[in-house]
Protein backbone atom coordinates (compact mmCIF):
# COMPACT_ATOMS: atom_id res chain seq x y z
CA UNK A 1 0.00 0.00 0.00
CA UNK A 2 1.43 3.36 -1.08
CA UNK A 3 1.46 6.21 1.43
CA UNK A 4 -0.07 9.50 0.27
CA UNK A 5 2.66 12.15 0.03
CA UNK A 6 0.29 15.13 -0.06
CA UNK A 7 0.88 17.08 3.20
CA UNK A 8 -2.72 18.32 3.08
CA UNK A 9 -4.22 14.83 2.83
CA UNK A 10 -6.54 14.29 5.79
CA UNK A 11 -5.79 17.72 7.28
CA UNK A 12 -8.74 19.99 8.01
CA UNK A 13 -8.72 23.76 7.83
CA UNK A 14 -9.13 23.84 11.61
CA UNK A 15 -6.04 21.66 12.02
CA UNK A 16 -4.08 23.94 9.68
CA UNK A 17 -5.03 27.07 11.62
CA UNK A 18 -4.27 25.52 15.01
CA UNK A 19 -0.87 24.34 13.74
CA UNK A 20 0.01 27.75 12.31
CA UNK A 21 -1.10 29.65 15.40
CA UNK A 22 1.03 27.38 17.56
CA UNK A 23 4.12 27.48 15.33
CA UNK A 24 3.95 30.98 13.81
CA UNK A 25 1.54 33.07 15.84
CA UNK A 26 -1.09 35.45 14.50
CA UNK A 27 1.30 38.31 13.73
CA UNK A 28 3.58 36.16 11.56
CA UNK A 29 0.55 34.64 9.84
CA UNK A 30 -0.73 38.17 9.16
CA UNK A 31 2.59 39.16 7.61
CA UNK A 32 2.67 36.06 5.43
CA UNK A 33 -0.98 36.29 4.36
CA UNK A 34 -2.28 39.85 4.73
CA UNK A 35 -5.92 39.29 5.62
CA UNK A 36 -8.00 41.13 8.20
CA UNK A 37 -8.96 38.04 10.21
CA UNK A 38 -5.25 37.49 11.00
CA UNK A 39 -4.35 41.12 11.68
CA UNK A 40 -7.35 42.60 13.54
CA UNK A 41 -8.75 40.75 16.55
CA UNK A 42 -7.73 37.33 15.21
CA UNK A 43 -9.61 34.20 16.16
CA UNK A 44 -9.94 30.68 14.86
CA UNK A 45 -13.70 31.17 14.37
CA UNK A 46 -13.41 34.32 12.24
CA UNK A 47 -10.54 32.84 10.25
CA UNK A 48 -12.46 29.65 9.49
CA UNK A 49 -15.48 31.69 8.39
CA UNK A 50 -13.41 33.85 6.04
CA UNK A 51 -11.19 31.12 4.63
CA UNK A 52 -14.09 28.79 3.85
CA UNK A 53 -15.60 31.51 1.66
CA UNK A 54 -12.43 32.92 0.09
CA UNK A 55 -10.58 30.40 -2.11
CA UNK A 56 -7.50 32.57 -2.84
CA UNK A 57 -6.90 33.18 0.87
CA UNK A 58 -7.40 29.52 1.74
CA UNK A 59 -4.83 28.50 -0.90
CA UNK A 60 -2.35 31.02 0.55
CA UNK A 61 -2.88 29.67 4.07
CA UNK A 62 -2.53 26.08 2.85
CA UNK A 63 0.74 27.04 1.13
CA UNK A 64 2.00 28.65 4.35
CA UNK A 65 1.08 25.47 6.23
CA UNK A 66 2.96 23.24 3.78
CA UNK A 67 6.08 25.43 3.90
CA UNK A 68 6.00 25.60 7.71
CA UNK A 69 5.29 21.87 8.04
CA UNK A 70 8.21 20.96 5.77
CA UNK A 71 10.61 23.17 7.72
CA UNK A 72 9.99 21.16 10.89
Amino acid sequence: MEKNKDPLHGVTLLMILEFLVQHCGWSEMGRAVDIRCFNHEPSIKSSLHFLRRTPWARKAVEKLYVVTWREM
